[in-house]
């Protein structure tokens, strides 16, 4: 059920429309953003539906403020947005983050890295001093464990969807957990003794083996997260109609983010996130067309990681591995839309580790780091990743050098 929240009482930001022009590129605008909104949930199970509430703060409290740049977009969108299984795709112009301005993507990254902590904790991530004030969002209820902010413009033009992602030790842990292990594992995450007896879903069928029909219903059907989620959107879409609504996440929070903008023609930006294209297709989202040079769908995603993480790239697997000693089945690692991709490994000699996951490595190591990653380029540029497939035999018996599990 929707609240119903009057535009007097939410903290609203700024949409300044003054065009900069960028060679090369289409015109930017800044935009100045504010969290506006925390968000809760009644009931329990897959048909929750997630309230809005505006937030409150002291008399002359400094509000917190995100300055990015966006450029107009085109992107394929279902004509209905409560009916999207079902909706015929039209391509549609909208501003869209700048995801060649390294200031932007710094910015988004550390609105989804905040939003694993309250201020004052030791994984709170710092933030420039005009906006060290943040609130809370989502807290009340870790029964559930999605989690996020919403950033929402005065003119309810521009709106930002925040999406928390995997906490290792927290109240949201097991949730996050299973849906880790339901989206990016092969088959039902048998990784490790602890799923032996209770694994996320029964399709293992023997001979290392997957019932891909069973596997699709139990997604579609316990897939928590994501249920949760399109309700989430839907609502915010229905509060606010006309509004250019961005998602961003990282690692899990990013996957479902990138899932959610792929579902509703949302451009979404995620940061470290394990490959969910096969999530994707398991789900059986609805997808926009495809491209007419790699085939894949046009989906709006900006993927943004670095090659000594594996957790992106689903190299943290196998017999000894910590993700498969800590029960997580990672395993995917072909991604939606299109991915920017840092070499850590080749530019500073790092080695690939899941040290390298956590967000504040990215952050401050990678995105602020001043540093040409290619040539003339402090934001490497954002390609499809057209030669990761779902594995398939090719006519030699041969698999692509990058797949992932069927």
């Amino acid at each position: 059920m929707i609240v119903d929240v009057s535009l007097e009482s939410l903290l609203t930001i700024a949409l300044v429309a003054a065009a900069t022009a960028v060679d090369a590129k289409p015109h930017s605008v800044p935009v100045v953003l504010r969290p506006t909104h925390h968000y809760s949930h009644a009931g329990h199970g897959p048909s929750t539906q997630a309230s809005f509430h505006p937030i409150t703060s002291l008399p002359d409290t400094p509000v917190p403020s995100w300055t990015l740049r966006a450029v107009p977009t085109t992107i394929y969108r279902p004509r209905s947005l409560q009916g999207v299984h079902n909706a015929p795709w039209d391509p549609t112009e909208s501003l869209g983050p700048d995801i060649e301005d390294r200031h932007t993507l710094s910015q988004l990254a550390r609105i989804s890295g905040n939003a694993y902590a309250l201020p004052g904790q030791k994984n709170w991530y710092d933030v420039d001093s005009a906006w060290n004030l943040s609130f809370p969002f989502g807290w009340e209820d870790c029964k559930i464990g999605f989690r996020g902010h919403v950033f929402l413009s005065s003119d309810n033009n521009t709106a930002i969807l925040s999406i928390k992602g995997t906490t290792l030790q927290g109240p949201t842990s097991k949730k996050d957990k299973y849906n880790d292990n339901l989206l990016f594992s092969c088959c039902c995450a048998r990784v490790d003794f602890s799923w032996v007896f209770s694994t996320v879903c029964d399709c293992f069928s023997g001979h290392w083996t997957c019932d891909n029909k069973c596997l699709t219903k139990a997604l579609i059907e316990d897939s928590l997260f994501y249920s949760v989620g399109m309700n989430l959107v839907k609502n915010l879409t229905l509060m606010y109609p006309n509004a250019n609504v961005w998602l961003v996440g990282h690692s899990l929070g990013g996957a479902l983010a990138s899932l959610l903008g792929t579902t509703f023609g949302f451009p979404a930006v995620a940061f470290g996130s394990p490959g969910e294209r096969l999530a994707a297709h398991r789900l059986r989202l609805p997808m926009p067309p495809l491209s007419n040079v790699s085939g894949l769908p046009l989906s709006p995603v900006t993927h943004v990681y670095h090659n000594a993480d594996p957790i992106p790239q689903g190299a943290c697997t196998g017999f000894g591995s910590p993700c498969t000693s800590a029960g997580y089945a990672l395993e995917t690692r072909c991604h939606l839309g299109k991915s920017i991709v840092y070499d850590t490994v080749g530019k500073l000699g790092w080695h690939v580790s899941v040290k390298n996951h956590p967000i504040k490595e990215l952050i401050l190591n990678v995105l602020e780091r001043e540093h040409e990653w290619e040539e003339g380029r402090d934001v490497p540029l954002a390609v499809e990743e057209s030669d990761c497939i779902v594995r398939t035999p090719s006519s030699n018996g041969l698999k692509s050098p990058r797949t992932d599990c069927a």
